[in-house]
């Protein structure tokens, strides 16, 4: 990064003063030119003068004075000037300087006409070599341009050695970095300025990678154990069948095998379903009526399940989310509440200007505070039940909150009136439940 900075700063700095070099060589010409012309003029004022009142006007060096007539010839006793053509004659007249010379400017002439004692009119003209003029212009861009060169080059010096000592810092905050132990973290800089912020930066950085790597481990080993357990029923239950191959014995071998098949394709489509969520795949969202696949959900439910009843409707309720999602959220949610419950489940849809609930009660034994927070992470249960007597692969309530999370919804678990759990789902409301 440094040698990058170093030369963009070499370049920038080096088209600037060539600029500013080719601006200064042109502007020398002109510069030289208004200096004659002001020579030209001090010495103009006072033979303009001096032929005013008659008198011949005083030498002065380095300049040349004539006093002509109207028309160009000499009146002060002198040859004629040759190198004055009539236009030129006509042009100092007219108050304009010019330059005469054959290849290059030689002469630089300045005029006024004056009317002298006698009531005649008289051209007073000055003038002064240019000799010297294009060559100085040429050496002093020469010497401006080697300037801007080697300022470039100390300016090229100057950054690369700021720029060094300024990543210094940044160089050993990134050796500290590689040598850092796990579960340390970078010590803060005393001076509250951009190393500070970037250590503490790098600190957050490094926190969120240990606990995404913890939780990974956890969820790795959380999901070997899921399946490593009805992986090894199978087997065993197999084994038995093979080493008694009695009709009775192999049909309930057969149906436990079924059993710990069906949680077996349960969990890994868990997995799947959050692995896909992990991956960021998001079906395209659209208006979902919750009333009607609440209802649905609830004709799903197993023979043999606790009452379970759609309450609190009122018209109906639009989701902005997809069918797959809402009927994933409401199945789960209703199979841990048959779970639990005793005699009883209640679901309830809510309908607001913005946002949509869903509230599932149950009377079961609900979930203790300390719980609340994590019991809608991966593999997490209430109680350490790896006998799964419940029937639960750790992974619903996950799901519910990664599908409802992901549309920028909230889940929520507290205290149902009935005793048991309250799980409450809110979603955004569809653009059509306004219209409707």
């Amino acid at each position: 990064m440094w040698f990058r900075i170093t030369v963009s700063a070499a370049a920038v700095t080096l088209a600037f003063l060539l600029g500013l070099a080719v601006l200064a060589g042109r502007g020398l010409g002109p510069l030289r030119t208004e200096s004659v012309d002001a020579e030209l003029r001090q010495a103009l004022t006072p033979a303009v003068a001096a032929v005013s009142a008659g008198r011949q006007p005083k030498r002065v060096d380095g300049v040349t004075i004539r006093v002509l007539d109207i028309a160009g010839a000499p009146v002060d006793g002198g040859e004629p000037e040759r190198a004055l053509s009539p236009g030129d004659v006509r042009a100092l007249k007219a108050g304009e300087p010019l330059n005469t010379g054959a290849d290059q400017p030689r002469m630089r002439w300045l005029g006024s006409v004056v009317s002298a004692p006698d009531g005649t009119q008289r051209l007073v003209v000055v003038g002064t070599g240019l000799v010297g003029l294009a060559t100085t212009v040429r050496t002093a861009a020469h010497w401006l341009l080697w300037a801007a060169s080697i300022g470039a080059v100390f300016a090229a010096a100057a950054t690369w050695l700021v720029v060094r000592l300024a990543l210094r810092p940044v160089a050993r905050m990134r050796r500290s970095v590689r040598a850092l132990p796990p579960g340390e973290r970078l010590p803060l800089p005393v001076a509250d300025d951009e190393l500070r912020a970037l250590a503490s930066d790098f600190n957050a950085l490094l926190t969120r990678q240990e606990d995404i790597a913890r939780r990974l481990r956890r969820f790795t080993g959380d999901a070997a154990h899921e399946l490593r357990s009805p992986v090894a029923s199978i087997r065993v239950q197999a084994e038995v069948a093979v080493a008694n191959p009695d009709p009775e014995l192999a049909q309930e071998t057969l149906a436990d095998i079924l059993a710990e098949a069906e949680r077996l394709s349960a969990l890994l489509d868990g997995l799947l379903a959050l692995a896909r969520s992990d991956a960021g795949e998001l079906p395209p969202a659209e208006p979902v009526e919750l009333v009607t696949e609440a209802r649905e959900a609830v004709r799903r439910l197993p023979p043999g399940s606790p009452p379970a009843r759609v309450s609190g409707l009122v018209g109906q309720a639009w989701a902005h989310a997809a069918d797959a999602e809402v009927e994933l959220v409401l199945n789960n949610l209703l199979r841990n509440a048959c779970r639990y419950a005793r005699s009883q489940i209640v679901v309830s849809v809510l309908a607001g200007r913005s946002t949509v609930r869903v509230v599932v009660d149950d009377d079961g034994p609900g979930v203790p505070p300390e719980h609340r927070q994590r019991v809608f992470d991966r593999f997490y249960r209430v109680s350490d039940d790896r006998a799964r007597s419940s029937g639960g692969t750790g992974l619903g309530l996950a799901m519910v909150a990664e599908a409802v999370r992901r549309r920028g919804g909230r889940v929520a678990v507290s205290e149902s009136p009935e005793g048991g759990a309250r799980f409450l789902i809110t979603w955004r409301a569809a653009e059509t439940a306004c219209s409707t």
